[in-house]
Parts: C-alpha cells; sequence; structure tokens
C-alpha cells in the first residue's frame, strides 16, 4: 500500500448562474459524472457538502468560482477517469460554461495517505503554481512529478543504494 495518494483541484469561473438555462446540461450531468468517479477504480475521495455536491462551496472567496477537489491512488486512475465518458465530453464543452482565464485554475500534488485536503490548502496549491510554476509541491497534468516514495525509490534505484 502506498504512503501517498494524488490530490487535485480544478476551479472554473462560471459564464452564468448555476441556475440558468445555459448551464442546465452542465448541472444536470454533475450527479452523474460524480458517481463514475466514485465508482472508479482509484478513486479515493471528493469534497462534498451534505447535499453530495460541492457547487455551494466557495474557494478564493469568489460566488462565481465553482471548485472540484478530489484524491485519487495515482495520475493513471485520475486520468483514466478524466479522459472517458461523459466526464471527456463535459471537459470538451467547458469553455460554454466557464471563462478563458490566463492563470492557472488545476492543480495536483501528493498527499499522505489518508489526508483529506481543504479548500484553504488548494487555494494555497494554486497560489504556489501560479508563481513558481509547477513544481513537486504543485504540479499539472504535463509537467507532473513522482510521490515521495517513488522520488526515494528512484534515488535508490540510480545508485543502487540508500
Amino acid at each position: 500500500m502506498t504512503s501517498y495518494e494524488l490530490a487535485q483541484v480544478n476551479i472554473a469561473r462560471l459564464k452564468f448562474p448555476l441556475d440558468s438555462p445555459e448551464l442546465k446540461y452542465f448541472v444536470d450531468n454533475l450527479d452523474p459524472v460524480n458517481a463514475v468517479a466514485e465508482a472508479s477504480d482509484g478513486f479515493v475521495w471528493r469534497l462534498k457538502d451534505e447535499t453530495g455536491d460541492a457547487t455551494d462551496i466557495r474557494i478564493f472567496d469568489d460566488e462565481w468560482i465553482v471548485v472540484n477537489m478530489s484524491v485519487w491512488r495515482d495520475m493513471d486512475a485520475l486520468k483514466t477517469f478524466m479522459y472517458h465518458g461523459t466526464h471527456r465530453e463535459l471537459l470538451a464543452r467547458r469553455h460554454e460554461w466557464f471563462e478563458r482565464v490566463r492563470e492557472a485554475m488545476a492543480t495536483l500534488w501528493w498527499v499522505p495517505a489518508g489526508h483529506r485536503p481543504t479548500v484553504a490548502e488548494a487555494e494555497d496549491r494554486l497560489r504556489l503554481l501560479r508563481a513558481e510554476g509547477p513544481t513537486s509541491g504543485a504540479f499539472t497534468l504535463t509537467r507532473a512529478f513522482p510521490a515521495p516514495e517513488a522520488a526515494s525509490q528512484v534515488a535508490l534505484d540510480a545508485d543502487g543504494q540508500r
């Protein structure tokens, strides 16, 4: 069993209110996509309130930003979920519902197994990525860093001893 899991956060600035006709398709697919995520191999946890939803959870104190945060066994498990089924379709259509922004709106980081990140932690990780670019503390799908024990194993393999 690994001692680290992969946390991810992605946020988006809405173009329209959540209850608007323009966002109906997106909102109607939140529960089905979340159900698929929760049933996916490698899924560990996702941020949600008592209703089972995260659309009322604020990040960066901005009512127009929605947040999605989850924890996965590893990068492969997250990617498998992200790029298949309805989630893939919603991802492809995101510009219909969300504003285009220049700053980083998604990041990944390793957490000790069992840790459940907070919104404040996610804000800190996004700020770190925005300020420093990808680092082992906040990285992207295209510039990923290994889990701490994987990094130790790479070092061990390279010199043959610890």
